[in-house]
């Protein structure tokens, strides 16, 4: 025991600090690595491979205990995890759905991480909370959502804005009574959908999964049937998910009439734009969009389609008051950090309290470039899907299953009079698939259409040219001869 007039003197050496000079050195290394990477990632191969256990072989299986030079740490991360890593904004990364990115908005996230800025409320960072709502009214302007009412926040993602889309509908629609609610969406929309319905708790029975037509949309009349079927049977259809930008064609559901019939049924009306949303800013995608600002809510995804680093998706909601009366929450520990009513806490808006600003990136890039520029890429890579797909129809080997519908292209290995059966063509076209990947020069991989294993390029990359796809359907070639040997 310490006498109480004794003072306890200690002091602190572990403080986790390097010195300015330290911090400087280190920093311009970083900033000289990043830039390295954006110049010279296109001489690269894309494409990595490594098993579990080559990659555990490169880590300490025992936390160390003591300090090592900062940078040998950097440089081993350098030259060991971002070199076993697939270049998601490689010009040959076609696959799932590129991610391009671009500087200052990789700067932005450095700073929001450097700064250490914590975007929950609004006490702890109002500037931080007034850019995430300017760029939010931004996006509402753009998207013909109303300017007073609505709202949204930012996201880790379009999983996360999904899930929180569904949480807010069902908390409108149905309050704690859900049991018999259904929730209603096509065979073609986003895999993260089937999930945030399952972790809300639906049962299996609680889900119609509604077949697309021909053209890989939502089918009218099929949902029609389908919603009355299940009033009849006492259920309370109560919410639906379109997709303007399916991930495997491109394809947007028909927006205008899917609206009119929420309405008439009383249905929220989700739209999931993850992919597809951003089109909207060219003139060649927004004819597609039509409808798009009926939504109750829409999912957008910056880090896909608007060049932006992963993490940053965003939900756009018709009024704001869905989001705040579905999540707010009053624990003790906040309440002294409660504003008025216009200081928005971003944390009464969604699941996350912990938030990371992620509308810095958003905001930066936007204001660096210029909505133009933006919209100029996206055009880009709406065209240069037109074009593959004509070059692909001229010729003989080539059979183009989905056309070009926002940069997303979908076609197989169909050589004229091959004589192969559709479970050799299967074969094939997943033959050619694996040894693109195999080879390290493209990412390149199939997806299921009409029953067919067919390859899908997804072309959002602005750095991406005609040459690139050309060399890659060369290289397609080359293996389909090597395959249709082996087939």
């Amino acid at each position: 025991m310490h006498d109480k007039n004794e003072k306890i003197k200690m002091k602190n050496t572990a403080t986790l600090e390097l010195s300015e000079e330290e911090m400087r050195a280190y920093g311009y290394k970083v900033i000289d690595a990043i830039v390295t990477h954006f110049v010279t990632q296109h001489e690269k191969l894309p494409v990595v491979s490594g098993t579990r256990e080559e990659m555990e072989q490169l880590f300490l299986k025992e936390p160390p205990a003591n300090a090592t030079n900062p940078e040998e740490v950097l440089d081993f991360v350098v030259n060991n995890i971002m070199t076993n890593s697939n270049i998601v904004s490689h010009p040959k990364s076609y696959s799932f759905v590129p991610g391009p990115s671009n500087f200052i908005s990789a700067m932005a996230d450095a700073l929001a991480a450097g700064f250490n800025i914590f975007s929950g409320g609004w006490q702890a960072s109002p500037a931080a909370a007034a850019m995430e709502i300017n760029s939010l009214n931004w996006l509402l302007r753009i998207f013909g959502f109303p300017q007073k009412r609505g709202g949204g926040i930012f996201t880790s993602g379009g999983s996360m804005a999904n899930l929180t889309a569904l949480i807010t509908a069902r908390n409108v629609k149905c309050g704690d009574n859900y049991e018999k609610a259904i929730i209603y969406l096509s065979d073609q929309a986003h895999s993260s959908n089937i999930k945030a319905i399952r972790m809300l708790g639906f049962k299996k029975e609680q889900i119609r999964i509604i077949p697309t037509d021909g053209e890989f949309k939502f089918s009218l009349i099929k949902l029609k049937n389908a919603i009355a079927k299940d009033r009849l049977e006492g259920f309370h259809p109560f919410c639906l998910i379109a997709t303007a930008g399916t991930t495997n064609t491109g394809t947007v559901d028909p927006l205008n009439e899917l609206a009119e019939v929420c309405k008439k049924e009383d249905i929220w009306f989700h739209i999931d734009g993850a992919y597809g949303g951003f089109a909207i800013l060219s003139p060649l995608g927004k004819p597609l969009l039509k409808g798009i600002e009926k939504a109750d809510s829409l999912t957008i995804d910056p880090h896909k389609w608007l060049y932006q680093p992963y993490e940053l998706g965003c939900l756009l909601v018709r009024n704001h008051h869905w989001l705040k009366g579905t999540f707010t929450e009053k624990p003790e520990y906040l309440r002294d950090i409660e504003g008025n009513t216009s200081e928005i806490n971003f944390y009464d808006h969604g699941i996350e309290l912990t938030r990371r600003f992620r509308a810095l990136k958003f905001y930066m890039s936007l204001k660096t470039f210029g909505l133009n520029e933006f919209k100029d890429a996206i055009s880009y890579n709406i065209k240069l899907a037109e074009n593959v797909e004509e070059y692909l129809r001229q010729s003989p080997h080539w059979e183009v299953v989905s056309p070009a519908t926002l940069a997303v292209i979908s076609f197989r290995y169909h050589p004229i009079d091959s004589g192969m059966t559709e479970n050799q063509l299967d074969a094939l076209n997943q033959y050619i698939s694996e040894k693109v990947v195999e080879s390290k020069e493209a990412l390149l991989v199939t997806t299921i259409l009409n029953n067919q294993v067919v390859l899908r390029m997804c072309l959002i990359n602005p750095r991406t040219t005609m040459e690139d796809v050309k060399e890659t359907l060369a290289l397609c070639e080359k293996f389909a001869t090597e395959g249709m040997k082996k087939i």
